[in-house]
């Protein structure tokens, strides 16, 4: 048996190319929004998956409250869509400080979240400049080790400056416990780890007068155990809009929340056990996972994406009986949709029997260069 053909709508699309299934990302986000009302959360979804006014547009329309965003450009654009924004990155840098304030100079509700005084001063003196307050969530390390304050004085601290800096807007903590991925014995412990942590946060935020309104985090590999952290207020996964082959490995997903693939043609078959298609690393991302290749084949999960280069996918046909013709189309699942959708220039959306392109409006850093830079 074949794998399942593209959409007739997507005939004439040249390849490579990115393609939303814009049916199932609707039903992923009501899925989502369905689990965090149950819960008593709010859905923030972070938009670097997407990085589209049009997606975005879905998940407000499915209840979503707010973006999280991670770049600048990213908040310029997603504004919008709704005044509500988390920048979920400390903002760094006059250049960067001096695009805030346009921003600010918007209606916009602007949350940033950051972990240290250094980044808390400038912010807050950026914002009093223009009139206006900026919200600020106190970054706290859950165990992944790459940004955050890890010990509870530390992040008490940083929290009384945030109340105290005029400018500034103290409105709780944030965290990104990027390191749960699973749920197997030790991502539970993990997981329980991280409750007991954050209880005892709050417990000391709430004895120092600083109650936090706001307790944001969630990824998608620990969307459905959110209800598990307490005090939890809002979640902000991104890749559950579209999920890929990393969602369904920790168990995130199912195959039939697969949104998002990119279309391919075989452009070669003439090595044995082996096809071509136009979709490399410039479309797929070179994220291998667990020894299991690139992507697999839509439809096919047999047949997987072994090896990359920039132009070219190879797929492994030697646990398959199905042999593509030169020409034919498939559709592959990338590993890391995130990383994917990030390569392309536009993406295809199909709706039924209807195809359309979706611009990524998000995608870049759109700050213009000096037109001289001095090196010496």
């Amino acid at each position: 048996m074949n794998p399942p053909a593209p959409p007739p709508a997507l005939h004439d699309v040249e390849t490579p190319v990115g393609v939303v299934d814009l049916s199932r990302a609707r039903s992923n986000a009501e899925r989502v929004v369905a689990y965090a009302a149950e819960h008593g959360l709010a859905w923030r979804p972070h938009i670097k998956t997407h990085k589209s006014i049009e997606i975005a547009r879905l998940q407000i329309e499915a209840g979503a409250r707010g973006l999280t965003v991670a770049t600048l450009h990213e908040a310029e654009v997603m504004a919008a869509v709704t005044p509500d924004l988390l920048l979920a990155y400390p903002v760094v840098g006059s250049g960067k400080l001096r695009r805030l304030q346009r921003l600010l100079r918007r209606e916009v509700d602007l949350r940033v979240g950051l972990d240290s005084e250094e980044v808390l001063g400038p912010l807050a003196q950026a914002a009093d400049a223009e009139g206006r307050e900026v919200g600020v969530l106190v970054e706290v390390d859950a165990g992944l080790r790459r940004v955050g304050i890890g010990e509870v004085d530390g992040v008490v601290r940083l929290a009384e400056a945030a109340a105290a800096a005029k400018g500034a807007r103290y409105g709780g903590i944030m965290f990104y416990a990027g390191h749960i991925r699973g749920s197997g014995p030790e991502e539970e412990g993990a997981l329980l780890r991280l409750a007991g942590f954050v209880a005892d946060l709050g417990a000391r935020l709430d004895a120092a007068g600083l109650t936090p309104e706001i307790v944001s985090g969630g990824t998608t590999p620990t969307l459905w155990s959110s209800h598990r952290i307490p005090r939890l207020t809002e979640i902000r996964p991104g890749t559950c809009i579209y999920n890929d082959r990393d969602a369904v490995a920790v168990g995130a997903a199912t195959p039939d929340q697969w949104a998002y693939t990119v279309l391919a043609t075989v452009v070669s078959t003439a090595v044995p056990g082996r096809a071509a298609v136009d979709a490399g690393s410039k479309a797929l991302a070179k994220e291998e996972r667990g020894g299991s290749g690139y992507g697999e084949l839509f439809g096919r999960p047999e047949v997987k994406v072994v090896a990359l280069s920039e132009e070219h996918g190879m797929l492994d046909l030697s646990g398959t009986e199905w042999r593509p013709e030169v020409g034919e189309r498939v559709r592959i699942v990338p590993n890391h949709v995130c990383v994917s959708v990030n390569l392309q220039d536009r993406v295809v959306g199909i709706d039924g029997r209807e195809a359309r392109a979706i611009e990524l409006e998000g995608r870049g850093r759109a700050s213009p260069l000096p037109e001289a830079i001095s090196v010496g």
